[in-house]
């Protein structure tokens, strides 16, 4: 299981709105490994399943999501695990999706196939947050996306703020963008920074072109028509039902990366589920430099909020720091 969410990975950039699975098949000290192929394409296991042939009569596969019994653009995974005669499956976690939960175990243990459920949850779990997040709720996971100095401020009392953080913690950021399936900010960042809020400056796998993970583009407001976030969707209104109509759109994944005012706004709804703040080490030294975000702070040391750091990690000479 362990190998399977290794190679699970290697799909993190081209499965969506499809889960990032992978599947490890094993038959005495044989292995194929299978990981799902962009929307469209056969999932983890068939792709195990083809490599093997029919060595998998017999064989265990270790798949880090429960397979799929439903017909959609591929045929179900049940089915051809029942027909190669694979003996027993384990599985990292259950899939939510109304047309699987569940299912998938059942069709395959009434067909006397042996079934595990449960091997590495929280590992699993973590990694596939977004698909399981959308699938359980209807709406995208939200990382709200911050860089700042070390006492908190994000840009200069003149505006000025390229570039707090250095190239590798950049290259991190843009590599968080592509992961997403939408990216969102304020109309006002876009008439103050002009942004393209596109994805660049990353190592792609091979056969994947840049232009196969840009995020959607979505702006609060109004954005002036010469922009460069254009094409973009606008949207209004509450914020839950920002991430009604994205879920709606197959959004997974959602960066929210400002400003300060949008931040607040999330962080002060209960809608980021995490935080990626990346700090330079500089200081600013005052209180007139922009803050990470702007609106009402917590009224008592009682209403903070207070999270737990799932990840710290060196970029160069900045931090990255993730908190849920």
């Amino acid at each position: 299981m362990t190998r399977a969410v290794e190679v699970a990975a290697s799909a993190r950039l081209t499965s969506s709105p499809n889960p990032w699975v992978g599947a490890v098949l094993v038959s005495g000290d044989a292995t194929w490994e299978g990981v799902t192929s962009p929307p469209g394409g056969p999932h983890a296991e068939r792709h195990a399943l083809a490599a093997a042939g029919d060595r998998a009569r017999g064989a265990t596969l270790y798949t880090t999501l429960e397979p799929c019994s439903h017909h959609g653009r591929t045929g179900p995974c049940t089915s051809a695990l029942i027909e190669a005669a694979v003996a027993r499956v384990v599985i990292g976690t259950e899939d939510p999706d109304p047309q699987v939960s569940g299912t998938g175990v059942a069709v395959l243990r009434a067909a006397g196939v042996e079934v595990e459920v449960g091997m590495l949850r929280d590992v699993v779990e973590r990694q596939l947050a977004p698909y399981l997040c959308h699938r359980r709720t209807g709406r995208p996971l939200v990382v709200c996306k911050l860089a700042a100095t070390l006492d908190g401020r994000t840009a200069a009392p003149d505006g000025s703020s390229q570039w707090i953080t250095g190239s590798e913690a950049r290259a991190d950021a843009h590599r968080l963008r592509a992961e997403s399936d939408a990216v969102l900010v304020g109309a006002a960042t876009i008439r103050a920074d002009d942004p393209s809020l596109t994805v660049r400056d990353i190592d792609l796998p091979a056969g994947v072109e840049m232009e196969d993970v840009q995020p959607l583009r979505v702006v609060l407001g109004a954005a002036p028509e010469s922009a460069r976030v254009h094409p973009a969707v606008e949207l209004d209104g509450d914020l839950a039902g920002v991430l009604d109509e994205l879920g709606d759109r197959g959004v997974l994944q959602l960066l929210v990366e400002g400003g300060a005012s949008v931040a607040g706004a999330f962080h002060r709804a209960g809608l980021v589920d995490r935080y990626v703040v990346y700090f330079a080490p500089a200081l600013f030294g005052g209180e007139n430099a922009a803050a990470m975000f702007s609106g009402p702070a917590a009224p008592t040391i009682d209403d903070v909020w207070r999270g737990a750091i799932v990840d710290v990690r060196s970029l160069g000479g900045d931090l990255r720091i993730d908190l849920e």
